[in-house]
């Protein structure tokens, strides 16, 4: 390799790790809502902690579906910047919050009319018993959380992404302080236990989103990018253009996160020990995901500007540099991961079969962390060249025609148990990631787009 490729890689590396580094401090802080909800819950009991781990998991994919259709403000702003035109950017901000909170009510109407019917979900009575509550109080939730990504994104875009890390940070301290209230009714607060991390989680997701928005008004780099009148009638062209990215976007992170929640299902047939292992392992290994995925934003911010600003020659460089550190991170924290398993699953859990499982599931996460880590990155990047379609029935293919079916298989066929399910989902990342990395590196040849 000749020097100046080298330094074309290093400078465009540098330039993404910065962008990147308070966008994966954003994703870590956010997860820091999970795990602290997992740890104050589950010393409440393995019901609990299940009940909250069935809810969640439902409840994730319209929260995935509303983060997919908001990461088109990203790509949008993103692309507007290298433009400068501020008239789209604006568009873009005002018709993605507008679309994420009709993707949010139309959560809680769906949730509301699926809480009868938890119990066909095959889970113990006593889990969706549990759950009921829980589960209505946090798909409300969803629509401050989904209308928060909407301005996050948009800052980040922007190349701001230091404030919003701080207001998030402190919508996790409260979640946290919540909790730690109405979980156990401190300071004369009444004992809500379950119910009190679902309240928690949904004053704090209001708290973000205002703050987020006050800042936005206030701030004066922003000023002239976000929306002078912030409820006025949608802009159809703009949400066409939104939804034409969104959509295939939120297809492709459904087709991986639905895959999860049937692999969750399917884990709770098996006992709540099995499912209460299977949060714990999630949660670390999401908890780890959470770098490459802020990287993978990065990309999609840095690919978006520079395809927008028409130098196509940077973007080989820009992709290469991210392959690179996502790479280095993983071989970091896999080993980490091999290295404590035990130690790790016996912070959450203290029934000792759970706590093996638990163990167990971390080492089958870190050998599938490196392909998860490159699709991200890969998926990421061609979010900013407006490539989201093709990417999504990849991921659709992966996850369930493959993923699934050999999950099973390996889970009740060959009984391996929910170990089994996990390497299921390990196949389905490996194809996933050298698909979208193949693609990725044709589609960043200097050629027109349209060619490859």
């Amino acid at each position: 390799m000749s020097s100046r490729p080298q330094s074309a890689l290093i400078r465009e590396g540098r330039a993404s790790a910065i962008l990147a580094l308070p966008l994966i401090a954003g994703q870590l802080g956010q997860m820091l809502v999970g795990l602290s909800d997992t740890l104050m819950i589950g010393r409440l009991g393995v019901v609990p902690l299940a009940a909250a781990t069935f809810a969640n998991t439902v409840l994730y994919l319209p929260l995935m579906f509303g983060i997919g259709m908001t990461t088109a403000v990203s790509i949008r702003v993103s692309q507007a910047r290298g433009a400068g035109d501020q008239q789209a950017a604006r568009e873009a901000l005002r018709n993605g919050l507008q679309i994420g909170l009709v993707v949010g009510l139309l959560t809680v109407v769906l949730a509301a009319a699926a809480i009868p019917f938890l119990g066909y979900f095959g889970q113990e009575p006593a889990v969706t018993h549990a759950a009921g509550d829980y589960f209505l109080i946090v798909a409300v939730s969803m629509i401050p959380a989904i209308g928060s990504m909407a301005v996050k994104n948009h800052a980040d875009a922007m190349n701001h992404p230091w404030p919003p890390f701080w207001i998030m940070l402190g919508g996790v301290l409260l979640n946290i302080g919540l909790n730690w209230v109405l979980i156990w009714g401190h300071l004369g607060a009444p004992a809500w236990g379950l119910e009190g991390a679902g309240v928690a989680t949904l004053i704090a997701r209001v708290a973000t989103l205002a703050g987020l928005i006050a800042w936005c008004r206030r701030s004066p780099d922003l000023r002239d990018w976000v929306p002078h009148h912030w409820f006025r009638r949608p802009c159809l062209t703009a949400v066409r253009s939104l939804v034409r990215v969104g959509l295939p976007a939120s297809l492709q992170l459904l087709a991986e996160v639905s895959a999860f929640v049937m692999a969750t299902i399917l884990i709770g047939t098996m006992g709540k020990e099995a499912l209460a292992a299977h949060q714990v392992a999630i949660s670390c290994a999401a908890t780890i995901f959470m770098v490459p995925l802020g990287l993978s934003m990065a990309l999609t911010v840095r690919m978006g500007e520079a395809w927008g600003a028409g130098e196509r020659e940077r973007l080989r460089a820009i992709v290469g540099s991210g392959w690179l550190m996502a790479a280095g991170f993983t071989l970091f924290s896999a080993g980490t991961v091999l290295a404590l398993h035990h130690t790790i699953a016996g912070w959450f859990l203290s029934e000792s079969e759970a706590r093996a499982m638990a163990a167990a599931l971390l080492i089958v996460s870190a050998a599938f962390q490196f392909s998860d880590a490159l699709q991200i990155v890969s998926a990421g990047a061609l979010r900013g060249l407006d490539d989201v379609t093709v990417p999504a029935w990849i991921a659709v293919f992966a996850y369930w025609v493959v993923s699934l079916p050999i999950g099973w298989w390996f889970a009740f066929r060959l009984e391996w148990g929910v170990t089994g399910m996990w390497w299921g989902i390990t196949i389905g990342l490996t194809i996933t990631a050298v698909a979208l990395g193949r693609r990725l590196w044709r589609k960043t040849a200097l050629v027109p787009l349209a060619a490859t």
